[in-house]
């Protein structure tokens, strides 16, 4: 999403001190000082934890993006209902106060060069920097008042840094510059432009909607099963801007050929019903504050304020802005966060934190998360798991993956031996979960995140990292189902030909210097925003799970895995998103993960036990130094907006420290 990167090459790594060399051996790493941040670390993550429900709800960064949109939203509620009178039904001036609460952070969190990153932290892009100008514009217009006046400032100095990277503010030049960050995904780019248009920036409405592609809202009519063959313009989770979007555009802009603008018309209510129809109690899509707000406003500007979408978005959108007057991207990560710590805990050996009673909360919590029904929103199938125990989520693979193996590490820890037989509860979760997985891998072997067969779009495509954590989760649970009934074992078959089938996608998306790209994380300093560290350190993580034996090639793609994160490592002993990009507390956190050894496996070699103890050293130093409370913006959501998540620093670390004890102690075996 940002406008520029800086090159690997460009960008140094930022040393804090070198290993002394008692770390680097790695019979001789300084197993105190990695002890002393273990139980920092966990003792931060248990402070975080939700003490009402027993799990990790997390905290995601603020979003300039997020606040502009929701800020306008709420602006353009408030200005159609004025001008249809009814602004006494639902009170303006609190709807305003919120508003100008968003306005005031957008204004006083720019950044030093005037445009606006995704997170405080992020550095400044067209697109964010965008949405704030117009949000902030729109606001002055709204109201034209003295306390409204000292937003000025910020807008000239956005006006400034767009002007600078797009040779002019002309209409038709910024059409052109959104267009070209998102290339044929029309996802993010016409919500976008959408957004400029009715607030003013790109001239009189009905002039700014003439040049920005339509989209054909009318194809959200269609049974669910067809959108896959019809190329939808937007990807599988966008489904309510494609209808709010189009239909302000509808509006504004319609056909000029009447038959045309006839047969669209037709489509209206039906596609307004299928809006309702999934929209969640909580009134926001997936919970994300950016396409809530984009459904709300557009259908406020196409003349549809009083509908009970704009009101059901308007009261998500007043319900999750932050303290600060800020909204975040999304409300929380709670399933993902809670399923992360519970792998991290479990790693090497259990964390005594991690006593019966909060298994059993945890375990019983997890359960209760898993979809029993087919979700209206993506008419996925029963069995899988979203990214939090909102009514908004969605079940997706990632997730999935994850809640399998969470509750692998929970029934670990309550087997009295390695041959009890797992709850025959968590094995039927765990069945239907496998099975839902299958039932979403491609054509092509890999994982998407949403929808089997969607399209080609980032989000809807297969991606490395969902695949390895899918592997990761079916060989978890392999051996238990071949010990169960007829039934599973004839699923356990199943597995074993997705196994290889995922295994020769992994093979085949391999980069030819080693490193996998994953989908949902990336780095803003490395070249064209990836993050290999994160890619190529899940999938050895999974590539471990599968035996010595495993498929032909298994070897020599976690040899030359291992060789590129090797490589990567800095002068500080932790890694970055990619070579020669300075170290994070997560990313040296996945890479001494993925290095350290398996404790039933052989030992490894002394060059990859330097690296894994050179790198818990650098945590142990970050951990010490408060790097905790400072997470780094690497995620990737929903059309690449960047957030850091406060919990992925300690989760990250505590499996990386856990796993690097269980690999002294199996060097000292």
């Amino acid at each position: 999403m940002p406008t520029h990167a800086r090159s690997a090459d460009d960008v140094s790594a930022r040393p804090v001190s070198s290993p002394s060399p008692s770390e680097l051996a790695g019979s001789d790493i300084d197993l105190h000082a990695i002890a002393h941040a273990l139980e920092a670390a966990e003792a931060r993550l248990f402070a975080l934890r939700d003490p009402a429900r027993g799990h990790w709800r997390g905290t995601l960064s603020a979003s300039a993006l997020s606040t502009a949109t929701a800020s306008f939203a709420l602006i353009e509620i408030d200005r159609q209902l004025r001008a249809t009178s009814t602004v006494t039904r639902r009170s303006g001036q609190a709807r305003l106060d919120l508003a100008r609460r968003g306005l005031d952070w957008l204004a006083t969190h720019a950044n030093d060069d005037g445009g606006w990153g995704d997170t405080v932290r992020s550095q400044s892009n067209l697109s964010t920097t965008m949405l704030c100008w117009a949000a902030l514009a729109a606001g002055i217009d709204a109201r034209d008042t003295a306390d409204d006046r000292h937003h000025e400032p910020a807008i000239r100095r956005a006006q400034q840094w767009i002007e600078q990277r797009t040779g002019s503010l002309d209409p038709a030049a910024l059409k052109t510059a959104i267009e070209g960050v998102y290339g044929e995904d029309r996802t993010f780019s016409i919500p976008i432009l959408t957004l400029c248009a009715l607030a003013g920036v790109l001239g009189p409405r009905e002039q700014a909607f003439q040049g920005i592609t339509r989209l054909p809202f009318e194809l959200a009519a269609l049974p669910q099963s067809w959108f896959r063959f019809v190329g939808l313009p937007v990807v599988s989770y966008a489904l309510p801007a494609l209808i709010a979007v189009g239909q302000v555009q509808h509006h504004h802009h319609p056909p000029s050929f009447a038959p045309l603008r006839a047969f669209r018309q037709r489509f209206e209510q039906p596609t307004l019903r299928r809006l309702r129809s999934i929209q969640p109690s909580t009134g926001g899509y997936l919970e994300a504050i950016p396409l809530t707000s984009f459904v709300t406003m557009s259908l406020a500007g196409a003349g549809q304020v009083d509908h009970a979408v704009v009101e059901a978005g308007e009261r998500f959108l007043a319900e999750a802005v932050s303290d600060d007057g800020s909204w975040p991207i999304d409300i929380d990560l709670a399933t993902w966060v809670t399923t992360l710590s519970i792998q991290g805990l479990t790693c090497g050996s259990e964390s005594p934190r991690l006593d019966r009673s909060t298994r059993d909360r945890l375990l019983t919590w997890l359960l209760g998360q898993q979809y029993q029904e087919t979700h209206p929103y993506t008419g996925a199938a029963p069995g899988g798991w979203a990214w939090t125990d909102l009514p908004g989520g969605v079940p997706d693979a990632d997730d999935t993956a994850g809640a399998l193996l969470a509750l692998r590490a929970l029934s670990d820890a309550d087997r009295a031996s390695s041959d009890a037989s797992v709850d025959e509860a968590v094995l039927r979760a765990a069945e239907q979960g496998l099975e839902w997985l299958l039932g979403l891998q491609n054509r092509d072997g890999g994982i998407p995140t949403f929808c089997r067969g969607w399209g080609k779009l980032p989000f809807d495509r297969s991606a490395p990292d969902l695949s390895a954590h899918a592997l990761r989760a079916m060989a978890a649970w392999r051996d238990d189902l071949a010990r169960s009934n007829r039934a599973r074992q004839r699923l356990v078959r199943r597995l074993d030909q997705a196994r290889d089938r995922l295994f020769a996608y992994l093979a085949q998306t391999q980069r030819d210097d080693g490193a996998w790209i994953p989908l949902w994380f990336g780095n803003e300093n490395a070249r064209d925003f990836e993050n290999p560290t994160y890619g190529t350190a899940r999938t050895l993580r999974a590539l471990e799970g599968l035996t010595t034996d495993g498929p032909p090639g298994l070897r020599s793609m976690q040899a030359r895995g291992e060789a590129w994160l090797l490589a990567g490592q800095n002068d500080d002993g932790g890694w970055g998103g990619d070579h020669g990009i300075a170290s994070s507390v997560e990313e040296t956190a996945l890479a001494v993960e993925a290095l350290a050894v398996d404790p039933a496996g052989p030992n490894e070699s002394p060059s990859r036990m330097r690296a894994m103890a050179a790198g818990a050293a650098y945590l142990a130093r970050q951990i010490e130094l408060g790097a905790l409370e400072q997470p780094a913006p690497i995620g990737f959501y929903f059309a690449n907006l960047w957030y850091f998540e406060a919990l992925y620093p300690i989760v990250f670390s505590i499996a990386a420290l856990r796993r690097t004890l269980a690999s002294a102690e199996t060097s000292a075996a």
